[in-house]
């Protein structure tokens, strides 16, 4: 009888285990990479990051507006402010920041050193610390130390996202050698290590400026151990995706295939205008009603009918260097570098001169967009409103800023509230009581796949609305 027990045990053990097998075969997703290759992890991160930052939804459907680099002439919701937690500019940067890309970085630092090297390594974590510094500027508190960990991940306060960045980055560095082993996949610097280690250290200069007005001795602190000939040095170093044909074309591009609803904002065109800068024609292509002979720009805030009452012949699309094919998707320039500089020196973390740092920047700026006729920029710069100002420095870097990042609309966003120039208005049919949006709504749906977390957010950061300034915002 014993001898019968054990094989009705073993057999039902065998069946137990055919049963197991048969639902993990059924259970295995046929489209899905069981191994996952870090090179195409990281061109796809590559290319659906530049996608994010230069696409629709979180650059011209919304920041762009709030910028004014651009005017909406149709369709103005986002260019008055009219937006809800459940449009595309608010949900589209949370879900694919987190979806995409962050959960696509973080599978490249979680595979085996045999298939994923220090250098790999080390990009993912350059790569992801981007990536959350872009949404905390944008939102605020965001989920950061329990992301991929838990299901309902606790909101870090932005305080401590940003420090948390900086000793990502300091890893990231660590990480990055040259010798540690070759990388496939990069589409943006080739595989370049040494370039990789300047986007990093950039990036801790950039994240060391955000905390400034509130922590001005750790920023001091991070930016003197900088080795300056460690961070982006010329236009051949900058951080930028390029585009190619189809299906790599520049979103912009694509959009206004089959759109026509987005002009240049006149607020920048008359900036332009008034500096006689170089750029304009850059910036800008002239309307297409012949009857219009020279540059104009779409007013912001406006109504529907008001801002289709402008013409859609007689107003300037941006300038064909941004919506062509190939367009590039800069992300981090080395004029950015040279205004960050400036200001180091404005606040006493280094040494050197503002005012040279600032001059080199709007040349960086202006050779950028292949603008190189050497007396022109010595004109520009000579011009009372264009030289330095160290006693309004802030008016100086931040009026600059604002136009060489045309285009760059997160990071416009993130540093015209920083510095607070220039100094922009609404339109007068925007629904803010004359503000500005100074960040984004928590997207709808985290009330309910998050609540107890984000509530938590809102009664340390305040309201959830547009008007909330962020920790990092002071003026």
């Amino acid at each position: 009888m014993k001898k019968y027990l054990i094989s009705f045990a073993t057999i039902a053990a065998i069946l137990l285990a055919s049963c197991s097998e048969s639902l993990d075969d059924i259970n295995i997703n046929p489209n899905a990479t069981e191994h996952p290759n870090p090179a195409y992890l990281l061109t796809g991160v590559e290319k659906n990051g530049a996608n994010l930052y230069w696409g629709n939804a979180a650059n011209y459907g919304g920041i762009l507006l709030f910028v004014q680099h651009w005017a909406a002439i149709q369709y103005t919701d986002a260019d008055r402010y009219s937006i809800t937690n459940s449009d595309g500019i608010v949900t589209t940067p949370w879900s694919t920041g987190y979806t995409t890309l962050i959960t696509n970085l973080n599978a490249i630092l979680d595979l085996d050193s045999e298939v994923a090297n220090a250098n790999y390594k080390g990009v993912a974590l350059t790569l992801r610390s981007w990536v959350f510094l872009l949404l905390t500027d944008l939102y605020g508190d965001i989920p950061y130390s329990e992301v991929g960990k838990s299901i309902i991940p606790v909101y870090d306060a932005q305080q401590n996202v940003y420090a948390n960045l900086q000793s990502d980055l300091n890893e990231a560095l660590t990480l990055l050698n040259p010798n540690a082993g070759n990388i496939s996949g990069d589409v943006v610097y080739g595989g370049d290590i040494a370039k990789w280690r300047k986007f990093a250290t950039s990036l801790k200069l950039r994240i060391a400026l955000r905390i400034a007005d509130r922590e001005s001795d750790n920023a001091k602190q991070i930016i003197s151990s900088l080795n300056l000939s460690d961070l982006i040095g010329s236009n051949d170093e900058i951080f930028e995706f390029v585009y190619t044909s189809s299906p790599y074309n520049n979103p912009q591009h694509d959009h206004f295939v089959s759109r026509n609803d987005y002009r240049i904002s006149k607020t920048i065109v008359d900036k332009l205008k008034a500096l006689n800068d170089p750029r304009l024609p850059v910036y800008a292509d002239l309307p297409k009603d012949a009857s219009v002979s020279d540059y104009a720009g779409g007013a912001n805030g406006l109504s529907n009918g008001d801002a289709n009452s402008q013409g859609f012949d007689k107003i300037s699309l941006p300038g064909v260097y941004f919506i062509s094919p190939a367009a590039p998707a800069v992300i981090y320039s080395y004029a950015e570098v040279l205004f960050n500089l400036a200001e180091a020196v404005e606040r006493g973390y280094i040494s050197g001169s503002a005012s040279d740092y600032y001059e080199q920047a709007i040349e960086a700026s202006i050779d950028q967009f292949g603008i190189t006729d050497a007396a022109n920029i010595s004109n520009y710069l000579a011009q009372p409103a264009v030289q330095y100002d160290a006693a309004n420095w802030k008016k100086s870097i931040g009026e600059q800023k604002w136009i060489a990042f045309f285009g760059q609309g997160l990071d416009a966003f993130a540093e015209w509230r920083r510095l607070d120039f220039p100094q922009l208005t609404s339109g007068p049919a925007a629904v803010l009581d004359d503000k500005i949006p100074v960040r984004l709504f928590y997207p709808g749906t985290e009330q309910s796949l998050n609540g107890k977390n984000r509530n938590a957010a809102v009664a340390r950061q305040g309201e959830d609305l547009l008007t909330t300034k962020l920790w990092f915002d002071v003026n």
